[in-house]
């Protein structure tokens, strides 16, 4: 099997960016990744746009005002995980040998929905139970929650702890829409939202921003050459009536995949971007992704093991919590990210001798599944 690089990535910084529009965004972390790369635009051969709200044949659009006219373009849409998605089809065609280069970028404005939920299907009794019954995502990982805090040694102040950690991580990115710190005092004392979530236990759904790589079966020179080891996406299985809600199967069957196709195990995991869209998601994450033994989240979290300074950091970007969660751009900044701190150009949050890292991102909730879709990347040098 060829090998593949993500020779350059850029991304926004994510936040509010009122009167910029989406294909100015985008085009801004294009042209970012393409100079990081080292490639001109005319060394693309082809282009993966991920995007979940923002309309028709967006990537053309993108892409369009950047001359990229004439050569392939492939719109993604995938939840949460489009980016991630559209990166997984890309490294399929360069396996393939179809193309060379490619570049996969993944942009999203909420802020264009005017505030609220992230709608998840259309509220149609013919195409979703959940849509239909008015369920939320914070209502499903409330569930959750309350589930995880009545079987395991936890507490709510455990919950807000994820909550502080990544919002330190995000005061040292330039990129993340949060950048002030927080306490565990002060999370509880937010907003209720869905019990026992509070506000700051949720990630900000008033964000835009777009984050774009070039990938490739050439090795990079300019500097360390960062190869994806590992692509997955799987989608949910069917539930049976007393399935377990804190057993994220997906993820873990995900997770399973891709280190076996890696070749690498849990323990050599340097670093790891994850989907924290809530705080108790990042701890059911732990274990799906066995950076913890079932029932041992609480555990790894309280011994700073997943802290800066730790044995394997978990969102030093500050997250999906601090960092800011744009759909089609989520899956795309994580690699970004682990990009960085395989590079040594992560600045303050750098992870020290940082050689593989992990990306996680599922996608949509729909009723008698564990979620739509997951996706794991591993990245190493």
């Amino acid at each position: 099997m060829r090998d593949i690089y993500i020779s350059g990535g850029a991304m926004t910084p994510f936040g509010r960016h009122p009167g910029v529009l989406a294909p100015e965004l985008a085009q801004s972390a294009i042209l970012k990744a393409i100079d990081d790369a080292g490639v001109e635009l005319k060394d693309i051969e082809a282009v993966y746009c991920a995007n979940v709200l923002g309309g028709m044949i967006l990537g053309q659009l993108i892409v369009r005002d950047l001359g990229l006219r004439g050569i392939p373009v492939y719109n993604v849409e995938n939840a949460c995980a489009s980016g991630a998605t559209g990166v997984h089809l890309a490294r399929h065609a360069l396996l393939a040998g179809e193309y060379s280069t490619v570049l996969v970028f993944g942009i999203e404005q909420l802020t264009a929905l005017g505030g609220g939920t992230i709608p998840m299907q259309r509220n149609d009794v013919k195409t979703d139970l959940y849509a239909t019954a008015g369920m939320v995502l914070p209502a499903v990982y409330a569930m959750r929650g309350t589930r995880f805090l009545h079987e395991r040694d936890a507490s709510r102040e455990d919950l807000a702890t994820v909550a502080v950690k990544n919002r330190h991580h995000g005061s040292l990115n330039e990129y993340a829409q949060q950048r002030s710190e927080t306490t565990v005092e002060e999370v509880l004392a937010s907003r209720m939202i869905a019990d026992p979530l509070t506000l700051l236990q949720c990630c900000p759904s008033q964000v835009d921003g777009a984050a774009a790589v070039v990938m490739t079966t050439r090795r990079p020179t300019q500097r360390k050459a960062v190869k994806v080891l590992s692509s997955v996406v799987v989608s949910g299985m069917r539930e049976a009536a007393d399935d377990d809600i804190l057993d994220a199967e997906i993820t873990a069957r995900a997770a399973r995949q891709a280190y076996e196709q890696a070749g690498v195990s849990p323990r050599d995991i340097n670093v790891v971007e994850l989907h924290d869209a809530f705080t108790i998601a990042e701890l059911l994450y732990y274990e799906a992704l066995q950076l913890a033994a079932p029932g041992e989240a609480v555990p790894l979290l309280r011994s700073g093991a997943t802290r800066l300074g730790g044995r394997v950091p978990v969102n030093p970007s500050g997250g999906l919590l601090a960092k800011g969660h744009p759909l089609g751009a989520t899956g795309i900044a994580q690699m970004v990210e682990v990009m960085w701190h395989l590079q040594d150009r992560a600045g303050s949050r750098q992870v020290a001798d940082a050689r593989i890292g992990l990306t996680q991102c599922t996608g949509g909730g729909i009723a008698g599944v564990d979620h739509a879709a997951s996706s794991v990347h591993i990245l190493g040098v």
